[in-house]
């Protein structure tokens, strides 16, 4: 008897679970284009969508534990990304009234001296970039590239996939691992875990 696509889905996700990320891959692969569509409506913005469905993903990786085994994966995914694109706009507008706020701000107070970091927020911003660095030089060579052009370069995922010469599909499941990497790292980081493994070094 051919098993259904959701029964096909709850295989990928038990075995996403158990720790294998390339079933958890295909998963993103087989929706993300669908996803793209839905957050677009949101944002009207494919590179956004992009994004925002990357961190759906992302998100659905780290609570894999708290998805419903009799539910479908896709409409717990889909509601991932609406709530995604939902809090995108939400803080986009928070942005846009702060930066019309400091900009009012600003003509308010343009004569008086600008604040500098203190040095304790100057070191913990040179560790932050240290540890980056340190974090994108120990992924593999596609996943750095891939990363790379996209969170420093700003490149499409369509630009990367004719750069590096490989499917848009494979470009975005790279940047996807890249990215919990990092996320992982800089939660470390944010925790204090950072500087005391440096000290212990």
């Amino acid at each position: 008897m051919k098993a259904s696509n959701k029964q096909i889905d709850l295989q990928l996700v038990k075995r996403a679970k158990s720790g294998d990320y390339q079933a958890f891959d295909l998963l993103v692969l087989k929706y993300q284009s669908r996803l793209i569509s839905t957050a677009i409506k949101f944002v009207n913005d494919l590179q956004i969508a992009e994004d925002i469905v990357q961190e759906a993903f992302i998100k659905s990786f780290k609570s894999l534990e708290s998805f419903r085994e009799d539910s479908s994966f896709y409409t717990w995914i889909y509601r991932i990304t609406v709530n995604t694109a939902k809090n995108y706009l939400v803080s986009k507008k928070r942005k846009d009234e702060l930066l019309q706020s400091d900009m009012n701000e600003e003509a308010i107070h343009l004569n008086e001296p600008i604040n500098h970091e203190t040095p304790e927020e100057e070191l913990k911003s040179q560790q932050l970039k240290e540890l980056i660095l340190h974090t994108l030089n120990g992924l593999g060579e596609d996943t750095k590239t891939a990363l790379t052009l996209r969170e420093f370069e700003g490149l499409s995922y369509e630009q990367i996939s004719k750069i590096v010469n490989c499917p848009v599909g494979t470009v975005r499941s790279r940047i996807f691992r890249g990215r919990e990497v990092l996320d992982h790292a800089i939660k470390e980081f944010r925790e204090g875990n950072y500087a005391r493994n440096r000290e212990a070094v």
